[in-house]
């Protein structure tokens, strides 16, 4: 089969804090010829930068909480616990937007960066891209409220030990999924980890 696809026209729906567009288009099949003619609805590309933040020494990391749109309909509130993330801006490494939101949202300096993976976040309806890193911190004196008051935030750092973490992903607190994916990754490589950053 030929992977390709052919845009048949492109509108521009909405242009806000995230920007919409409505695509006519077709793609080859797989059992040959082309599609029918679809429409489909696409959040316009945007790249994000997400970094768990983790203490070997203390063996914690360092979460945040923070009020979030898209969990209106959870079952408890839409205050989420959440790893450290920020939108990657033209021009910008997704390595300087990781260090840069560790210190705007948990005033956590970043000692060390590691790249997890990159990852499209919602593709059936979203070109959004994820960079996932860990980072080495010290997490004593993480504490406190943070975020850039132009911008709305209101975060409240939580520091807590790597199994009572783990736990939080299945009792719901940690319920998204850069939050999921770094964290099964730190209980993959948490022992590696230690002994490098020791």
């Amino acid at each position: 089969m030929k992977y390709e696809y052919e845009i048949l026209k492109n509108t521009q729906l909405y242009a806000g804090f995230l920007k919409v567009n409505s695509y006519r288009l077709r793609h080859r099949l797989f059992a040959g010829g082309w599609s029918q003619e679809l429409v489909r609805e696409r959040v316009e590309p945007l790249r994000a930068s997400s970094v768990l933040l983790y203490d070997p020494q203390q063996d914690q990391v360092v979460l945040i909480e923070q009020f979030r749109i898209g969990a209106l309909e959870s079952d408890n509130h839409p205050w989420l616990l959440e790893i450290i993330g920020g939108h990657v801006e033209t021009g910008e490494a997704p390595e300087d937007v990781a260090r840069r939101e560790s210190m705007e949202e948990a005033g956590c300096e970043v000692l060390e960066l590691l790249p997890i993976c990159e990852f499209l976040v919602t593709p059936g309806t979203s070109g959004e891209r994820n960079y996932l890193y860990c980072a080495r911190v010290d997490a004593i004196q993480a504490a406190g409220i943070h975020g850039v008051h132009e911008e709305g935030e209101d975060i409240r750092v939580e520091k807590m030990a790597f199994v009572d973490a783990m736990a939080e992903i299945y009792n719901g607190r940690i319920n998204s999924t850069t939050g999921i994916i770094s964290m099964q990754w730190l209980a993959l490589n948490r022992e590696q980890l230690r002994q490098r950053w020791k």
